[in-house]
């Protein structure tokens, strides 16, 4: 933080004067038995190692960020139990928040001097080794007058690049010794962490840009002392150094999502658009105004790449890792906060926000010989080697249009009407989930209102109408719920075998009237898996949860002769039922793709994305499944 104005405006670093001198241990309320008020005098608290089984393949991982932790390191004021508690909690939590990174954001200390960084260093030793962590210069730490070019400092021999050389993830330093960067595994690939000293020259810049250059695909988080200041909105804005910055490097380097800085109070944050059009997010963290100099408070984000998501929280563990009787009364206050600036989550589609210099390679189509097995009884797709005929340049997709079964089997797919003539019901879309094997899909318009859709049949002497499945199945379809979700779609068929359940002799069902066999959407979007089995009088029905819509899904009904088991991107559904269900009760009638019949009949038609269907003869294994993702 820096200094109060002056009379004249000028804000100034107070200058040690003289050397430290070591007084007695002073007992205060409220610390933890056995920890002194002013530890200059003694060895910093030992902190025990905590192996953690951290995980650099998981989707799911945590940066922690430690800002100006000065007040801790303050001539015989000094505590440093706080900043160890911290240390020993994400000690404990490597492996259960899977932390990646620890970046402290300047200002360790609150003179620089030699005494204060000693003891700051045997403090930090507690990481050594243990979590992989950045440490830079703030204006307390240094001659707050001098940029990088400083020359020697008791801070740059403690925490320059000697102290990083054996981490895992250090990749170098300036010439000068200031700023360092670190490559860091995560979520399956390399994050680069920038460490830059809090008044960087032209010469730090420069080797900051050759930083990136040399690291051109690995997203960034930029940290620094001096970045923005925020009011008491919360709301951030660059700081004269910070703007510097942002015009001479961030902006210039789409890699930079995240850029954190300490120093100023209170916290706050923005978003800037960078020269590529990306969002840019800018933080300002600090707590030294807090009870007890923020008690060594740490900010951790955590990074959900499945949801698209980065989760933030600030916590005090000296507090939260202590029994309510033992935390001093102002500690509760602190112990977390949850402001908004403080408390958050920001939505990041790391595909998208990354497409610009590290794409994403998507998998490429596959022909029909790759997904076709010995057990494959048949197999449709959307693209020109699977759909043939009446197909318009627009899309339209025909009635009379063929949907080959390419196991050659006979079972193809003829696609037809249903009550309407209105040509857009059903078009070709080269919207695909990217691990379908063709890379093209079809969208179906049906509705209840009026009664719309079209459908897919399989002609009249395809072997897959009367197959019966006993030795068990595979169904597979990939299906994509429209966004925005609109009309009334309530109970729409995804696929079918034609026939009434009581024309099978089934009477335990809902209705004699429905199909043997369906797969459906409920009102709430729930896939819905009903099945007459041809031998029980039974109708298991399985239940997934609600589909979200603008999603592509690889779904998969697994049959291993006595039970039934729906699969939703390779993950099983859990309303699966325990009644026996043993082969298809089918009767000879058409398989239907794109609708379920009632009564022999059809009302409304799927609305939404249907891509490759392939049928199996026997249970597969999701390793087994078309997408390679699962």
């Amino acid at each position: 933080m820096p200094e109060r104005p002056t009379a004249g405006g000028v804000a100034r670093r107070r200058l040690l004067q003289g050397a430290l001198a070591a007084p007695a241990a002073i007992a205060v309320p409220g610390l933890a038995a056995g920890v002194a008020a002013n530890p200059v005098a003694h060895a910093a608290p030992v902190v025990p190692p905590f192996p953690g089984a951290y995980d650099p393949q998981s989707p799911r991982f945590s940066i922690a960020v430690l800002p100006d932790t000065q007040y801790l390191f303050d001539e015989d004021r000094s505590d440093p139990e706080p900043l160890a508690a911290t240390f020993r909690y994400l000690g404990e939590q490597r492996g259960v928040a899977n932390v990646a990174f620890m970046t402290h954001l300047g200002d360790v200390t609150e003179h620089g001097t030699q005494d204060e960084i000693d003891l700051a260093d045997r403090t930090f030793e507690a990481l050594d080794g243990l979590v992989p962590f950045s440490v830079l210069a703030g204006n307390h730490d240094v001659p707050g007058a001098t940029d990088d070019q400083r020359g020697d400092s008791p801070y740059l021999g403690a925490f320059g690049p000697s102290r990083f050389a054996g981490s895992e993830t250090f990749g170098g330093a300036s010439p000068d010794g200031y700023n360092s960067f670190h490559v860091v595994p995560a979520a399956g690939r390399e994050w680069l962490v920038l460490a830059l000293d809090w008044r960087i020259s032209d010469a730090g810049l420069a080797w900051a840009q050759g930083v990136f250059d040399a690291h051109p695909e690995l997203p960034a988080v930029v940290t620094t002392h001096d970045l923005a200041a925020a009011g008491d909105d919360g709301v951030s804005a660059l700081s004269g150094n910070g703007q510097r910055l942002w015009d001479r490097l961030l902006r210039r380097n789409d890699q930079v999502f995240l850029a954190l800085g300490g120093h100023y109070w209170p916290p706050g944050r923005t978003v800037l658009t960078n020269d590529a059009g990306n969002d840019v997010h800018v933080h300002i963290t600090n707590y030294q105004d807090r009870y007890y100099g923020g008690a060594g408070m740490i900010r951790l984000y955590q990074f959900d790449l499945v949801r698209g998501t980065i989760d933030v929280e600030t916590f005090a563990p000296w507090f939260l890792t202590r029994q309510a009787g033992e935390r001093p009364p102002l500690g509760a206050d602190v112990i977390e906060l949850t402001g908004d600036v403080d408390r958050f989550s920001l939505p990041v589609d790391f595909a998208a926000r990354f497409e610009g210099f590290a794409p994403v390679p998507k998998p490429p189509s596959r022909p029909p010989t790759r997904v076709i097995g010995r057990d494959t009884v048949a197999y449709w797709r959307f693209d020109t080697l699977g759909l043939r005929g009446r197909v318009t340049e627009g899309g339209v997709v025909a009635d009379g249009a063929v949907a080959q079964d390419l196991t050659r089997n006979g079972n193809d797919l003829v696609a037809r009407r249903l009550h309407s003539t209105v040509p857009e019901l059903l078009t070709r879309s080269l919207d695909h989930h990217d691990g379908a094997p063709a890379h093209a899909s079809l969208r179906f318009d049906g509705g209840q209102s009026p009664d719309r859709g079209a459908v897919l049949e399989a002609v009249a002497a395809a072997p897959i109408n009367a197959e019966k499945f006993l030795g068990g199945y595979t169904i597979e379809v990939f299906v994509k719920l429209p966004e925005p979700f609109v009309g009334n779609h309530a109970w729409m068929g995804i696929f079918s075998w034609q026939g009434r359940a009581g024309d099978a002799g089934k009477t335990a069902g809902y209705s004699p009237l429905e199909p043997t066999c369906s797969l459906n959407v409920s009102p709430e979007r729930f896939l819905q898996y009903v099945l007459y089995p041809h031998v029980q009088d039974a109708s298991p029905t399985s239940w997934s949860h609600a589909l979200p819509v603008g999603r592509w899904f690889h779904v998969a009904v697994v049959n291993d002769g006595e039970r039934t088991v729906v699969w939703v991107e390779g993950s099983p559904i859990a309303r699966n039922p325990s009644q026996p269900a043993h082969g298809i009760a089918t009767l000879g009638r058409p398989f239907t793709l794109g609708a379920t019949g009632w009564n022999l009949g059809f009302g409304q038609g799927f609305y939404g994305f249907l891509g490759d269907v392939r049928i199996s003869g026997r249970a597969l294994e999701p390793s087994e499944f078309m997408t390679p993702l699962v």
